[in-house]
């Protein structure tokens, strides 16, 4: 069972059109799936929102099992401002620390959706201290995937720690959650979507889901949605 905190990126640029319909819409689809696929594997799992940019990063919805919550606040969200992730993950960090069942593994996602002003070393001492926390971290790299690589890979190397933590960069052109629904992001929670629901092939590392999940209960999720 894990507690997740989602980090959206609602900067400026998240307006921009090159990921159908808009950066920020199609990053909201995303994280709808992949908070109602946490959800549905295992009923002890909760997700949480932080939004990053703005005045200062915002948690919208402590981590809970109920989606509804995670699907309202998503039509809530305002873009402005520049994202802060470092501040942002620290204050998802801090969220993670007091979930009401210690029993459940930490895990933040965060969407990257515009240029990483944070310098590297900075990034790095930020994912040690996350991985000495056994805190796991899904990196999702999109519109700025490029100049962001060389940073968002080091906070990648740095917070890993037996593979519980992945790095996925999605250039413009494929639906950014069809992406997602055929990577590691979603493999883990049983969300292969049972062959390739939306025309993401779910087959890849299919063998060992985290939870046991069968995928194939997954298409419900779709219909839900």
């Amino acid at each position: 069972m894990e507690a997740t905190i989602v980090c959206i990126d609602n900067s400026e640029w998240t307006r921009s059109g090159d990921y159908a319909p808009t950066r920020f819409q199609s990053q909201a689809d995303a994280v709808n799936l992949l908070a109602g696929a946490k959800t549905q594997a295992n009923p002890e799992n909760t997700v949480g929102v932080l939004t990053m940019a703005g005045k200062t990063p915002r948690v919208l919805v402590t981590p809970t099992p109920d989606l509804g919550k995670v699907l309202n606040c998503m039509t809530e969200i305002s873009i402005e401002g520049e994202a802060n992730i470092a501040t942002s993950v620290q204050i998802a960090q801090l969220a993670l620390k007091h979930r009401q069942n210690k029993n459940q593994r930490q895990r933040i996602v965060i969407f990257a959706g515009s240029p990483v002003k944070e310098d590297k070393d900075m990034l790095v001492k930020i994912a040690k201290k996350l991985k000495k926390n056994n805190v796991a971290v899904d990196l999702v790299s999109f519109g700025h995937e490029a100049e962001n690589e060389e940073k968002l890979t080091a906070f990648h190397s740095a917070v890993n720690s037996n593979d519980n933590s992945h790095l996925v960069a999605v250039p413009p052109g494929p639906v950014l959650s069809d992406v997602l629904i055929g990577s590691p992001i979603f493999q883990g929670e049983g969300g292969g979507f049972g062959g390739g629901e939306g025309g993401a092939a779910g087959g890849e590392g299919g063998g060992g889901f985290e939870f046991g999940v069968d995928p194939s209960l997954a298409p419900e999720l779709a219909l839900a949605l």
